[in-house]
């Protein structure tokens, strides 16, 4: 099953189960509790991000392959870092370039997993029971600002900084930690592997955060980005005004998103 949020044609916004890629049933209750459908079909005209998150936690360095072109040292526990919930944006929606750091910003493609209800302190083992849906991510990164800070907060939080989308797919109908997954600048292949080489599985990163956090429901993980990111190229290939950025999850779908600079 899919679920989206989306404006129907009307200008109407609204959760539900997609029929089509432009039409769905409307949920009737709450995405976290039982999920039922109306029975009458509404367009959708435009995707929202899946969902209004209470928390977006990260993960570095979870794909052997990013951490060698990176030259970076292999974490010994899953390195988790925030990004600001303002920085969520949908399918469609514009990625902008920040007037103070415009010029090394980077494209991450992930898989994201979406929490369906309170997790706290769960074991490795019932830690997929609790997860609502998976969805497509980028965890777009200003690498100047990585440099600078020596921390992530600022790189990795500016508005738009976190397009998802743009729809969750239930656990039923997929693997996670059994998919392709790619990012494509204008039309280019960057990034290509698996979630199958993650160095911490979906179950393994829900368990460990739960025994850090609690987890709300509707809170975002998202689990790392492969080899082929921008910066550790030669020459570095940034983000540029006028781009479009894709990322496509095996058995998900593909989330695509326009470049500008702030005015």
């Amino acid at each position: 099953m899919k679920l989206a949020r989306f404006v129907s044609d009307e200008g109407r916004e609204y959760t539900g189960r997609l029929t089509g890629e432009r039409s769905a049933l409307p949920l009737v209750g709450e995405l976290f509790g039982e999920l039922t459908f109306a029975s009458d079909e509404v367009s959708v005209r435009k995707y929202l991000p899946p969902l209004a998150p209470p928390n977006i936690f990260a993960i570095g360095r979870n794909y052997l392959g990013h951490v060698a072109e990176t030259k970076a040292r292999l974490p010994e526990q899953p390195l988790i870092f925030l990004k600001a919930t303002t920085s969520l944006i949908g399918d469609g929606d514009k990625i902008v370039l920040p007037a103070s750091a415009a010029d090394e910003v980077d494209f991450e493609a992930e898989l994201a997993i979406v929490i369906g209800r309170r997790a706290r302190r769960v074991s490795e083992a019932a830690a997929l029971d609790f997860v609502l849906g998976y969805t497509c991510a980028n965890d777009v990164s200003a690498r100047d600002c990585q440099r600078s800070d020596k921390q992530w907060s600022r790189a990795k939080s500016f508005d738009t900084f976190c397009p998802l989308g743009p729809w969750l797919v239930t656990p039923d109908q997929l693997d996670p930690d059994h998919c392709a997954i790619r990012s494509r600048l204008n039309g280019r292949v960057m990034q290509e592997a698996n979630t199958s080489a993650m160095v911490y599985s979906c179950g393994q990163l829900i368990s460990y955060l739960s025994h850090q956090f609690t987890l709300l429901p509707g809170t975002i993980i998202l689990t790392g980005t492969p080899e082929g990111v921008g910066y550790a190229r030669q020459p570095p290939v940034f983000l540029r005004a006028g781009d479009r950025i894709e990322v496509e999850i095996e058995g998900v779908g593909s989330l695509s998103n326009p470049v500008a600079r702030e005015p």
